[in-house]
């Protein structure tokens, strides 16, 4: 899959697949809020969060400038692992919305990690960032692959829909915190679908940047 079409698709589908259960995590925070807690600091600190971790993956785009694009492939194996690895893992635990809930109100409230945040910076707004970065490791592990095998067309692309998605995804979590069932059912699914997205997102990163031509009958 070539051209911006193919950036656009990758973008979405990347995206989509990194950061369905910070649906969740949205949601404990959108049932949360009160005078002091806003919808505004919800959306900037999700925005805040994600572009921290858009800006750890970078690198891999500036090293796609200096090493070959067939090595650079190589990458595509790190997807394909973390899906591997969440496909063991649901096998052996079923996530609910019950078992995110109590964890995250925790995070918001109580542990002397958040403590030490609010007396620096804005409790309110860095809290759900500090939240969005330490529930983004999956993201820096497929999207580092991404970039690194993107042009600076397509990395604007994809950079441009994930801004967009961020939006929609804050708009759909303060929706379905009033819809618990819907979200539970969206929680339980979820982590059976997105470790093959994941496999799939290496398996292209591998295809587009002709990684196999490496191989000895490449």
């Amino acid at each position: 899959m070539n051209g911006l079409v193919g950036a656009i698709f990758v973008g979405v589908t990347s995206f989509v697949a990194t950061n369905i259960d910070d649906i969740v995590v949205l949601m404990v925070f959108f049932a949360q809020l009160n005078a002091k807690f806003r919808r505004r600091h919800v959306i900037l600190g999700q925005y805040l969060g994600f572009c921290a971790l858009l800006l750890a993956s970078l690198p891999g785009y500036l090293s796609g400038l200096v090493i070959s694009k067939s090595w650079l492939g190589l990458l595509g194996f790190l997807p394909i692992t973390i899906g591997v690895s969440q496909l063991i893992q649901c096998s052996e635990d079923e996530p609910s919305i019950q078992d995110v809930s109590p964890e995250m109100n925790d995070l918001v409230g109580t542990t002397s990690v958040w403590s030490r945040l609010k007396t620096l910076l804005n409790p309110q707004t860095y809290t759900v960032a500090a939240v969005t970065i330490a529930n983004g490791g999956d993201n820096i592990g497929i999207y580092v692959p991404l970039f690194a095998n993107s042009s600076l067309p397509q990395l604007a692309v994809i950079l441009g829909v994930f801004f967009l998605l961020v939006g929609v995804w804050c708009f759909v979590a303060e929706r379905l915190a009033r819809q618990k069932a819907i979200a539970r059912r969206l929680t339980q699914y979820s982590h059976r679908i997105v470790p093959f997205v994941f496999v799939a997102l290496g398996i292209y990163v591998l295809v587009e940047s002709q990684t196999y031509q490496l191989l000895p009958f490449g």
